[in-house]
């Protein structure tokens, strides 16, 4: 794309909608649209036309995590493409490769069309994490970022509402819901490739690897949350069809209470963070996912029924909306131009867990599916000692409560 650069602090005079900000709010809407579709059909999917057991869906999501894991080629391609561009292309690929999904029943099939549609998830998220932490304004950041994440939601409550109203009314079949879904994500973004200007924000940003000493803590941070959250993406709603039995629309009636809840609750988790803090705000998350996960686990141990499953699976999501704190922390330590590369690094120290964890869980699952639970407890209890970190009020220099006080030198 060659259209001329457009500075941030020029932008005010642009119409409304074509302004830095709702194009956020505008590709937020359209990312779930595809994902959350694919994620709420993918279980029903690969259980009935593939066959599919814990094993097999454990080495579906480590294929589907790769290009989490590659990541960090984000920093390379954006020698030759603008992060916005970048991330309007990965959002045309999601929903492309989610569209076709049903026309590869099979097992092969369905790791390729996976692994495509990820490299439009993966590439997508991290270019747009970075775009969110450039184009926000700091004081404004935990806010902003819950209300994002609420008109994520919005978007999605309106396709899963049409899928629990009309899945079985009209009979409807897979292949139908992803071309639907996926068909509105890939022209969401190549809409937006057209209808709006290239945003030039005010520090260019790095195009080189980016490893940093005194960013360590949220790199340990970034990897124990990509452990844990793929622990639950796996296996959590794998268990709602395979134990309990769960059709199509029951889970995705689940996913819209999620939604509803997300709707409501993540615009005030913004205002937790701003005023709780990140330190406060994810120990608050981390003590609650050690509890959850602790549930899941007893779900298998003692016979725990429906009720309480489902009810673990709407707090898990609440206590996630909670993970905007770590974008923050990282926003408030950052040097400005290290953020594009730094999320790229991030994204992939977030995925090196997730690459490895599904395929070797899913051989654990088979065998004990509370053992799984039990360790991802445990992981969210090493994320809580790593919160114990992070300084009441974080800063460049001030990265963690162990980082030195600099001292002004002698006059």
């Amino acid at each position: 794309m060659s259209k001329p650069a457009l500075p941030l602090g020029e932008t005010s005079r642009l119409p409304f909608w074509r302004r830095p900000q709702v194009l956020l709010f505008v590709m937020a809407a359209a990312m779930p649209v595809a994902f959350s579709t694919w994620s709420a059909l993918l279980n029903n999917f690969v259980i009935s036309v593939a066959g599919f057991d814990g094993a097999h869906i454990g080495l579906l999501h480590t294929v589907r995590e790769i290009p989490g894991f590659l990541a960090i080629g984000v920093i390379f391609v954006l020698m030759f493409l603008r992060e916005q561009v970048l991330a309007l292309l990965s959002l045309t690929l999601l929903g492309v490769a989610t569209a076709v999904t049903a026309w590869f029943p099979s097992l092969g099939g369905i790791l390729v069309i996976t692994l495509l549609s990820s490299i439009g998830f993966h590439y997508y998220e991290t270019v747009n994490q970075s775009l969110q932490l450039q184009w926000i304004d700091r004081k404004r950041a935990p806010q902003t970022l819950g209300w994002i994440a609420a008109a994520g939601s919005g978007a999605t409550l309106v396709a899963y509402v049409l899928i629990v109203l009309t899945w079985r009314r009209f009979d409807l079949s897979y292949n139908f819901v992803y071309l639907v879904s996926g068909g509105f994500t890939a022209a969401v973004g190549l809409a937006c490739l057209f209808l709006y200007p290239m945003f030039e924000a005010p520090h260019p940003q790095e195009k080189r690897l980016i490893l940093r000493r005194r960013y360590w803590l949220y790199y340990l941070l970034q990897f124990f949350a990509g452990a844990r959250r793929q622990i639950f993406i796996v296996f959590a709603g794998f268990m709602m069809v395979e134990r309990f039995g769960f059709s199509v629309d029951e889970v995705t009636g689940l996913f819209l209470i999620n939604l509803i809840a997300n709707m409501i609750f993540a615009p005030l988790m913004g205002r937790v963070v701003a005023k709780w803090g990140e330190r406060r705000a994810l120990i608050f998350e981390y003590t609650g996912l050690v509890c959850v996960f602790l549930s899941y686990g007893g779900i298998y141990l003692f016979g725990w029924g429906v009720a309480l499953a489902a009810s673990l699976y709407v707090i898990d999501h609440l206590f996630f909306a909670l993970a905007i704190a770590l974008k923050t922390y990282f926003q408030k330590i950052a040097a400005p131009g290290d953020i594009a590369p730094t999320a790229a690094v991030a994204f992939t120290i977030n995925h090196i867990s997730a690459v490895v964890l599904p395929v070797l869980l899913g051989l654990v699952w088979v065998a004990a599916p509370a053992a799984v639970f039990l360790i991802a407890a445990g992981i969210a209890a090493g994320s809580l000692m790593l919160a114990f970190l992070i300084p009441l009020d974080p800063e460049p220099g001030r990265e963690t409560v162990l980082a030195r006080p600099v001292v002004a030198p002698a006059e």
